[in-house]
Formats: C-alpha cells, structure tokens, sequence
C-alpha cells in the first residue's frame, strides 16, 4: 500500500456503514472489506436463519443495533448475543429492517436477497442516506418509486456489471455525463454452468449442476439465476433504470472468462471496458468509499502473463430469461415485479425438487403472459403485483 494514501486513510473520520443482508454472500463479502479499512458498522440486519452468525458479526463489529426480518428469530438471537456479550438494540421484521435502513450512517449497503429488499431500499433513499444497492431486485420491481427517491450521486451499484459500467462512464470524462455520446451498454455474463449447451442439452439438469457455479461463488438463488440467466435478464432491466438508456440500447455478450466485467461503447466507435479478476470485493469497497479508491482490495490483472479472452453472443433459444426481462422491462409498470417474483418461486421449487430445470423460465414466462401490468407507483401496487405472481408460480409450478 502507498503509505501516504496509508496515512490519509488511517487519519480520516471513520465512515459509518448500516449493512442489510449481513450474514449473506456480499454482506460477508462486505465486513471482510470493512475489517482491513477504516469503517464503523452502525447496524447490521439479516434474515433470520442464521442468528449465530449475526450474532458473531455484532460482537465483533461492536454494532449498536441488530435487526432480523424474521420475528421468529428474535429469541434465538437475543440469545446468541448475551453468549457473547453483545447487548445491541434488536429490531424486528420487514419494518424492523427498513427502521435501521433509515438510521443515522455515511452508506446502506442493502446486500439483501429477494424483493424483500424493497422497502428498505426505499427507506434508505427517503432518509437521504447514500444507499449501495446490491439488491437489484428492489429497483427492478419498484423502478417509479425508487427512482423518483434517488437524487443524483445517492444510489451506487455494487453489481459488478452495473459498478463496471459506472466506471466507464466515469472514466470517460465529459462525454460519460452526455446519453447522447453513449452508442450502448455491454453487459458481459459468464454464461453459468450451462454455457454452449442447447435447451435439449438442459432438461435433466439437477440443483446440484446447477448450483456449481465456474465463476462467481454466491448464494444459492443467485447461482441458480445464473445458471438460467435470469439473473443477466434483471441486470439488463437494472442497467436501464440506473443509466436511463433503452433496452435497444442495452447488449448482453457471454465472456467466460469474467475478468471484463461490462462495456461502454461511444458514438465514435471507441468502447470502455473495465477489467479486474472476479472479486465481489471490488464493486463492494467502491461502492462504500466512493468517490475514493481503497488500496489492495484485490489483487488486479497480472499483465506480466498470457491471457486469452473470448467473446460470445447469447443463445437465446437456450436461454430465454434474457429476451423476457426485456420484454417485461418495456412493458413496465408491475410486469417487472411479476418476472422478479415468479422466478423467486420457480427457483425455490426446482430446488426442492418440484419444478424441472427447464421449467424455471418456462413457468415465468407463462405468469408473465397471464398478468396485464398495472402501475407500480405505490409499494401496495408493487406489492399486490409481487404476491399475485407468487401465488400464480406455485399453483402452475405445482400443477
């Protein structure tokens, strides 16, 4: 590390961080960054189904509030903590979560899976706090709201797609501030376990081959959007509510590789990539530091050595997620939440066995077809939309 950026940093104010979904991948992820910087944790929250490890989290980190989406879980995390000697304040339920989401802190990192993340997010947002959005799904399904929350510079992506195309646009000065510079954005997937197999290729598909991801090392609703794609089908919608650019103006190209993690191509020609080694880390820390940089988060690209990386276009036959999310993101309104929410029961039935791998997208693209978008202008519309898909995805996906 450069020591006088070293001392810069050790010598600054501590940024205070509220952290949602700390016992998942990125929240994880997250304290790992926290731990080796100058950070204060203000609050963590989890879901509630592993209270040893909120637990664990909350003495270490010395945070003064705990939360848990799960009521149900308050006794056995009041618990956990009096073992270790932590006493913080305990929040609890949806409500309980978004209160911390709106509490006094420099950034929110809403790392929580699902569209549960909604309300927090917008919580976040309404209390003016700089919120890093890992949590797509709660843009994705409340677009109108939450971007009508956000004023400019507040939200900053953590996927790192979405941090890879910032960068670009950052990177290219000016002409990044000015839409009309911009030709389109390339968002790069690694294509998940399936990668160059036909849709005849994927019918016997289990949730272990689906679960084993080549690249990224994730959760088990995020690795198995991966693994159809849907997850590269919710980026494609999250890009254009967070660039405001069409969905014509959107590409999607298979790199295996990861190492570029998206691209911006200009009106003359000239394309930004951003390139590092898979690390969620990285998009993580930038997002809690920016506009700064933190030193060694990662290590970077070893330009010492050979390296070969290849490019290809998205079979959409095989992989359909993609060509929906796009359908239902021009369509707007609710349709995005019905994607988002029928999916989420989709995957929990092929993981337990209920639903063919196949028959993840299939059974969301025909909730889609049956569901005639509404308006998403209040969280009880978006709601409404989201509980209806749900319902509708277990009645077919347990036809």
């Amino acid at each position: 590390m450069d020591s006088e950026l070293a001392s810069e940093l050790a010598s600054g104010p501590a940024r205070s961080v509220v952290l949602l979904g700390s016992t998942g991948s990125i929240g994880t992820q997250a304290l790992d960054v926290i731990a080796r910087n100058r950070f204060r944790v203000a609050g963590l929250a989890a879901g509630g189904g592993r209270v040893d490890l909120l637990a664990r989290q909350a003495a270490e980190f010395g945070v003064g509030a705990v939360a848990v989406a799960d009521p149900r879980a308050v006794p056995d995390l009041t618990a956990a903590l009096a073992a270790r000697g932590a006493a913080p304040e305990v929040l609890a339920g949806p409500e309980g979560v978004a209160e911390l989401a709106a509490r006094p802190a420099d950034v929110v990192l809403n790392g929580i899976t699902g569209a549960l993340g909604l309300t927090s997010t917008l919580a976040a947002l309404e209390a003016g706090r700089v919120l890093a959005l890992a949590n797509k799904e709660s843009l994705i399904i409340g677009g109108p709201l939450v971007k009508r929350l956000a004023k400019p510079g507040q939200l900053l992506p953590v996927d790192s797609e979405h941090s890879a195309l910032a960068q670009c646009l950052w990177a290219s000065g000016p002409a990044g501030t000015d839409l009309k510079a911009v030709r389109r954005l390339v968002v790069t997937a690694s294509g998940g376990p399936f990668r160059g197999r036909t849709r005849e290729e994927l019918a016997d598909v289990t949730p272990e081959m689906a679960l084993n991801h080549p690249t990224w090392n994730m959760g088990p609703v995020i690795t198995i959007n991966s693994a159809t794609l849907v997850n590269k089908g919710l980026e494609v919608i999250e890009a254009h509510l967070l660039f405001d650019l069409g969905f014509d103006r959107i590409e999607v190209v298979v790199h295996p590789q990861s190492v570029i993690h998206s691209m911006v191509e200009f009106v003359d020609g000239s394309t930004i990539a951003q390139a590092s080694p898979p690390d969620m880390r990285l998009p993580i820390a930038l997002a809690l530091s920016h506009p700064d940089r933190l030193p060694d988060v990662s290590s970077p690209v070893d330009w010492t050595k050979a390296h070969t990386w290849t490019f290809e276009p998205l079979d959409d036959t095989a992989f359909p997620s993609v060509a929906l999310a796009r359908f239902v993101g021009e369509q707007g309104g609710t349709a995005p939440a019905v994607y988002n929410a029928a999916n989420e029961i989709c995957v929990e039935a092929f993981l337990r066995g209920r639903l063919p791998f196949l028959g993840i997208v299939d059974t969301v693209a025909k909730v889609v077809a049956e569901h005639t978008p509404g308006r998403a202008e209040t969280v009880a519309e978006v709601l409404a939309a989201d509980e209806w898909a749900r319902v509708r995805a277990r009645e077919l996906a347990c036809a």
